[in-house]
């Protein structure tokens, strides 16, 4: 057996020499094209979510809007994929963008109001909701994505999927006054088309038919159009990029679909043969009790 180095001295000058070697692997390109400090991301998108969702005072708004911008634009010029964008357009472009988020999230929480006869007051669904922080920041890191920061939009768009369970692909376009009922398991992907007025449910996946090369399909459509006015309740799946869910459809729980469907269609599957007995004379051969 090869002797074992018995000090940190020993293989401290080794080591330090094999990490700070460039090479030709991913890890080496991602560092050679700049990484956003995401701790840093993080903060600046909580704070114009907040400024979004909640701030009304113009004098407020004065001081709040140029600190975000500044911000933003610091973080731009250590983000890769926006060194083809001028960073003072692109901010100036966001900042443009606001007033039409913020209604847009409006509608969104009046949605949320009429959609979930639990909810007892605007407030509760602004500060509590998880689907109105993940769509939240969707509607900011999609603004971000459109206008050439996609490595600053994922970013955003994963710290909210860790958050509240919800994954939207920041490049997904949806609609006016969309709703995500409970939330956990949403996965939503990029090339997703949803219209206006759309409910959906926990456990939803709007995906795509991927092979094992998915490179191939970059800049393809591969995610499913859901039209307006479309309910998807639980634990659905609908993949591809052809698949099309037509106007005020409803697709019921746990539907796998693959294929199109025509507007007002309702698609449910079989529910499963059960039998209900007398606990008290099953036929249980081991004596189990079932309590859990």
């Amino acid at each position: 057996m090869p002797d074992r180095p018995e000090s940190l001295d020993q293989v401290l000058e080794p080591t330090l020499a094999a990490l700070a070697r460039s090479g030709d692997d991913a890890l080496s390109k991602a560092c050679s094209e700049g990484c956003p400090d995401w701790d840093e991301v993080v903060a600046w998108t909580d704070r114009t979510r907040q400024l979004v969702l909640r701030q009304r005072q113009p004098s407020a708004l004065r001081a709040q809007i140029p600190a975000m911008a500044s911000r933003l634009l610091e973080i731009l010029r250590s983000t890769p994929g926006t060194r083809e964008v001028d960073p003072e357009w692109l901010v100036a472009r966001f900042v443009e963008c606001l007033p039409d988020v913020r209604a847009c999230l409006a509608e969104d929480v009046e949605a949320a109001h009429e959609g979930d006869p639990a909810s007892k007051s605007f407030a509760e669904i602004v500060v509590a909701y998880p689907s109105v922080h993940a769509v939240t920041v969707h509607r900011l890191a999609h603004e971000l994505f459109r206008l050439g920061a996609p490595v600053l939009a994922r970013i955003m768009a994963e710290d909210a999927h860790g958050r509240t369970g919800i994954d939207i692909h920041p490049g997904a376009s949806i609609g006016r006054r969309f709703f995500i009922d409970h939330g956990t398991g949403v996965v939503i992907g990029e090339t997703t088309l949803i219209g206006d007025r759309v409910q959906i449910y926990q456990g939803v996946t709007l995906g795509a038919l991927s092979p094992r090369s998915g490179q191939k399909l970059r800049g393809r459509k591969r995610h499913p159009t859901i039209e307006d006015d479309v309910t998807i309740y639980a634990g659905t799946t609908i993949l591809g990029g052809e698949t099309v869910i037509g106007r005020g459809s409803v697709i019921g729980g746990n539907v796998w679909l693959t294929h199109s469907v025509p507007p007002e269609s309702v698609v449910l599957i079989e529910s499963p043969r059960q039998t209900v007995g007398d606990k008290s004379h099953a036929d249980d051969p081991h004596g189990s009790d079932w309590d859990i």
